[in-house]
């Protein structure tokens, strides 16, 4: 296995080039609003943290065609380098090798990403329902790209973003009812935020985030989202849902006390990233149109140091 991050290349490619093709991959975690397996987390938390990472990572590239140009990883996958542009086809690959990691009758998983997931399931006992999640949500993306209500959106969001949380607390052990509730509430936040910071961006790739009916309530038309700078309308829409994020970040917050150790950092760090961008935004005046807001590291800290003082504690 690779030094650091459980990954092994397939025997019959280059170790040197797979190796940095998947840190490629996990070294988008930096751009990250939240830490995503921080040193200070036991070693065994920290490597599936990371595997897990990648497979978010790798199937989001997938989904919104951000892989690395030459078609590698759908050679990895078993297809055609010409197929890694046909998005369905890739995340059908995808799906297909994920299965392999929970024991399909066609051998172990192809992708490096994908075989360093598989210690990590079998040690934790992971069910593949969580991660059927994100694909879904991928697949969702390529013929889905207006969500008329914040209940569609919210439903978009079971698939694309609480997975993620709910994988945290397995691989912890620390999954209980209530906790996946707070958990969701986190992760269906975070989404919103990253959706709030990245209006010009998904515009780019033809999609829009924000609710069609609170658009209208606002007097936002599509085009308005296309300026350089965003108008009263636009900053007064985008305060809303920011507003709406922040409102999840803070009846998820009790998660944080529920919990203690590294575990609470962590979950700090979570929810302190969240409100460090919403922040960002906030002192942009609400204007994402020129790029996304990002909150400094010296924010964010001080975040994760009032969700850990504020949070109330439990057991």
């Amino acid at each position: 296995m690779t030094r650091g991050h459980g990954i092994r290349p397939r025997r019959d490619a280059a170790p040197t080039a797979l190796d940095a093709h998947a840190r490629a991959t996990l070294g988008k975690a930096r751009t990250e609003n939240f830490p995503v397996a921080p040193s200070f987390l036991p070693r065994a938390w920290r490597d599936g943290l990371t595997a897990v990472y990648g497979y978010a990572r790798l199937v989001d590239d997938i989904g919104d065609g951000d892989l690395a140009p030459g078609g590698h990883d759908a050679v990895l996958l078993g297809l055609d380098p010409a197929a890694a542009d046909d998005r369905l086809a890739m995340l059908d690959a995808f799906e297909a090798d994920l299965r392999r990691v929970f024991g399909g009758s066609d051998g172990p998983p192809r992708h490096p990403l994908l075989q360093g997931l598989r210690p990590v399931v079998r040690a934790h006992g992971l069910t593949p329902e969580p991660f059927l999640g994100l694909i879904e949500a991928n697949r969702q993306d390529q013929h889905v790209t207006r969500y008329e209500t914040y209940g569609d959106l919210l439903a978009y969001c079971e698939l694309s973003a609480n997975p993620v949380g709910r994988l945290v607390l397995s691989l912890t052990g620390t999954s209980t009812p209530e906790r996946i509730r707070r958990s969701d509430a986190i992760c269906t936040a975070l989404q919103i935020v990253e959706h709030v910071q990245d209006v010009a961006e998904d515009l780019g790739r033809g999609r829009i985030y924000l609710p069609a009916e609170d658009m209208r309530r606002f007097h936002v038309a599509e085009a308005d989202l296309k300026a350089h700078h965003a108008g009263a309308s636009v900053r007064s829409l985008v305060a809303f849902e920011a507003e709406r994020a922040l409102g999840l970040l803070n009846e998820g917050t009790p998660l944080v006390g529920s919990v203690h150790g590294r575990l609470r950092l962590l979950l700090a760090g979570f929810v302190g990233g969240g409100r460090a961008a919403l922040r960002a935004v906030t002192a942009a005046g609400f204007d994402v149109l020129p790029g996304p807001p990002k909150p400094t590291r010296s924010g964010l800290l001080r975040e994760v140091a009032a969700v850990l003082r504020t949070a109330p504690r439990k057991g």
